[in-house]
């Protein structure tokens, strides 16, 4: 990611609407998956606010941080105590079975992932029964500005998505979209009056405006939480499990 996308998302991730949803959305889910069988990885942890938010939230988890990008690790590392380890999710740096959970937000979609490489090595690295969390962009016809400057290449469609997750290998796919009250407002930022800038929307609103979207967030955040489901949005969220036995192992020595 370019060194100012990277300084735009330390700074806002902590105050800015999105992030609050998408945090919020992505721990309900990881908690609704039952306890994790080992250390929870981030993979694709940006500057470490989803990791500090989840670590709070769930302290009875252990949490690990893993980006490729060592400006973004280092920002990390300055923000969060726990362990950040530089490397790509194409090729873990983790043993075989060695992880209780996988999260990663807005990371499969970059440039330069492979996306069954990176979900052949999370089937790899989670243990039986370890659940992989998802978020994504959705829809590719929605691919805009935003996605050149954040380095995405992907946007998704959820029975695409799930299909994908099956066909690596994966059970119980679960996968549904969310940002649905605002995703008009989306579509009007990204596509009919898009700017013409080469920075991505990554930044804070007015006050009154970020309290009244997270608002609207939460109300998403709290449907979702009973189970139901919204039938269109701005992002996909997926959840998956390693089958209860064996994933794949690694290449032997």
């Amino acid at each position: 990611m370019d060194a100012r996308e990277v300084e735009k998302l330390a700074a806002a991730e902590d105050g800015m609407w999105w992030f609050h949803g998408l945090h919020g959305i992505l721990a309900g889910a990881l908690a609704a998956a039952g306890p994790p069988p080992g250390p929870v990885l981030d993979a694709g942890c940006g500057t470490g606010g989803l990791l500090r938010r989840l670590s709070a939230w769930m302290p009875e988890a252990r949490f690990i941080g893993l980006d490729r990008d060592p400006l973004a690790c280092r920002a990390t590392r300055e923000r969060w105590p726990g362990p950040v380890v530089l490397g790509s999710i194409d090729r873990l740096p983790f043993a075989d079975a060695s992880l209780g959970a996988i999260v990663s937000a807005d990371v499969l979609c970059h440039a330069g992932v492979d996306e069954a490489a990176a979900m052949a090595e999370a089937r790899r690295c989670l243990a039986p029964g370890g659940a992989y969390v998802l978020n994504l962009p959705a829809y590719r016809w929605l691919f805009s500005d935003h996605d050149r400057a954040v380095a995405n290449a992907r946007r998704y469609h959820a029975p695409a998505l799930a299909a994908a997750l099956s066909a690596a290998g994966f059970e119980a796919v679960r996968v549904g979209y969310w940002n649905t009250i605002l995703f008009p407002l989306m579509v009007a930022r990204r596509k009919l009056w898009p700017g013409g800038t080469a920075s991505s929307d990554v930044g804070l609103a007015p006050a009154p405006v970020e309290r009244l979207f997270a608002a609207l967030v939460g109300l998403e955040r709290r449907w979702l939480a009973g189970g139901r489901r919204l039938p269109f949005g701005g992002s996909v969220l997926a959840v998956a499990r390693n089958p209860s036995r064996s994933a794949p192992r690694g290449p032997q020595a």
